[in-house]
């Protein structure tokens, strides 16, 4: 690890939690894991294994940090089912591109796969972006080091979401 890099060391997970929803990303967090509980998980990695058959998948970079592929022209791919969190997917892809940077790997770029709906986003670590995951980065801690547990938001995915049971079943 980089000496002057002091930066926390979150999974994508948590990144993509973080635009999710806060709550999920404290349980998660916190050492509840529900996602191996998830048909929408499943159904993720059922894609994810399917498309790009001869790539080597999930990639563990430093012990926290699992990415789906490296392609041949040396982007880092992240495979997904939909493109409903969006922005999510990106900040987690860019947080991987962020944390080579740290590490002195630089001119690497990133690409979005979403198979099943024949779609690929290009994304790429700017000045800006990398100021807005330094924020993130600060987001996520302040959540994770809450003694309390965010609040519940009734949002479009939560009944699909692993952790529906947790946070509205009574």
């Amino acid at each position: 690890m980089n000496k002057t890099d002091t930066s926390p060391h979150y999974t994508g997970t948590q990144v993509n939690y973080y635009f999710v929803c806060h709550r999920k990303l404290w349980l998660f967090s916190h050492g509840l894991d529900m996602e191996h509980t998830s048909d929408t998980v499943y159904m993720g990695k059922l894609i994810g294994e399917e498309s790009f058959a001869r790539e080597k998948k999930e990639l563990l970079i430093d012990g926290f940090m699992k990415v789906d592929f490296i392609g041949s022209d040396g982007l880092i791919h992240e495979i997904k089912k939909s493109d409903k969190v969006e922005q999510a997917h990106e900040y987690q892809l860019l947080y991987y591109l962020y944390h080579l940077k740290k590490k002195g790997i630089t001119n690497i770029r990133g690409e979005i796969n979403y198979p099943r709906l024949r779609k690929k986003i290009s994304v790429e670590l700017t000045p800006e972006k990398e100021a807005k995951i330094s924020s993130i980065l600060r987001g996520i801690h302040e959540i994770i080091h809450s003694e309390d547990i965010p609040e519940r938001l009734k949002i479009s995915f939560c009944k699909k979401c692993s952790y529906y049971e947790l946070c509205w079943v009574e």
